[in-house]
């Protein structure tokens, strides 16, 4: 499937599972969502205590499990790690936080759209806009360093993790935690949901697909190989809900959503942004977690924690809006962007660098 072709294909699957999910259970415009699945895990594991968002997603597990059976089918899964390890938790959290500002992620952001929610268009534009943004830090030589291979066992353990999260959702005991309303108490059946992951899961590995991948190779290299991936989620999540009569054209009152677009536009620029620093999006740090990157292991780490973060802490957005400690966190997080873009980029530190010694020379 490494052809435009494949991973054409491999979208229009996903689009279309992604309905099912809806049609079978998951909340409105919420077949898949990486960062609002990964917030329900962490209420699930008591890591916060809003009601209406625990349940442990056995999507999320099934797309860790996916993509470590075709890594180890294709003779992919290296075990690797090393590369600013701390750098990368923390943007995990940013991230993870933008998205919330935004209820949901690149791939939720596809999702709304195609079932006709109009305020995702802005949020469209921000991720965009924060794509471009990471890319004119990459072209002034943006890096997070290189990773090194390391013992295999480090790769076995996030995918060990994954399925003792499935034997807990299983077995349910009293220490977990399960909504009785909201979107946590919206969920497909359990075996659908673990295989839809695992599909999904197995495509997004053959095929490299990554939401923020599309536009960055587009401003970079004018390759549309990742961009023809998202376009065909878009096309046939779009023909699905059409199907089913999901579609509801509209900004207002859309499901899990709200309509100030400011913080639409600027929560995904934040993901957007950091996702490009991470080098890829939140659906392709899961799948490298499961090829064996634990740098992705540990970004995934630190979306969990943020989800924690932007609950505990009234961070994250509602159908009433964004909160005032969700757009403090969100300034925040810009500079703290903008502050590990500039310190990254060897080509501004070294101008830094000379222009702090002409002036020195100077006197």
């Amino acid at each position: 499937m490494n052809n435009k072709k494949g991973i054409i294909i491999a979208g229009g699957l996903v689009g279309i599972i992604a309905v099912l999910l809806v049609k079978l259970g998951n909340p409105a415009n919420m077949g898949f969502c990486i960062a609002c699945f990964i917030r329900d895990i962490a209420g699930g594991i008591g890591l916060h205590r809003a009601e209406v968002v625990q349940y442990i997603r056995p999507e999320i597990i099934g797309l860790v499990l996916g993509a470590f059976s075709m890594a180890l089918i294709n003779k992919e899964f290296q075990t690797k790690g090393g590369s600013s390890p701390f750098t990368r938790f923390m943007l995990g959290i940013v991230v993870m936080i933008g998205a919330l500002i935004f209820l949901g992620c690149p791939l939720r952001m596809v999702l709304r759209l195609a079932g006709g929610d109009l305020n995702a268009l802005l949020g469209l534009a921000g991720f965009v806009a924060g794509i471009f943004v990471g890319v004119v830090f990459l072209n002034k030589g943006f890096n997070l360093k290189r990773s090194y291979n390391i013992t295999k066992i480090e790769g076995y353990i996030f995918p060990a993790v994954n399925v003792g999260l499935l034997v807990l959702l299983v077995v349910a005991p009293a220490f977990l935690f399960f909504s009785a309303k909201g979107p946590g108490s919206m969920h497909a059946p359990l075996a659908v949901s673990l295989a839809a992951g695992l599909i999904v899961g197995a495509l997004a590995q053959k095929t490299r697909m990554c939401t923020v991948g599309g536009t960055r190779d587009l401003i970079l290299f004018k390759d549309m190989y990742l961009l023809s991936g998202f376009i065909a989620i878009l096309v046939a999540a779009f023909a699905g809900n059409m199907v089913f009569g999901f579609f509801k054209l509209g900004f207002a009152e859309q499901p899990i959503a709200h309509t100030d677009g400011l913080w639409d536009f600027l929560g995904m620029a934040v993901v957007g942004w950091g996702s490009v620093l991470l080098g890829g999006c939140p659906l392709r740090q899961l799948i490298l977690s499961g090829e064996g990157n634990t740098d992705s292991v540990i970004t995934v780490m630190g979306m969990l924690v943020g989800a924690a973060f932007a609950h505990n802490f009234g961070l994250a957005s509602s159908a009433a809006g964004v909160t005032p400690n969700g757009k403090v966190a969100g300034l925040i997080c810009f500079a703290f962007l903008g502050l590990v873009s500039y310190l990254n980029s060897e080509d501004l530190v070294k101008k830094t660098a000379s222009e702090g010694l002409s002036k020195a020379d100077a006197k």
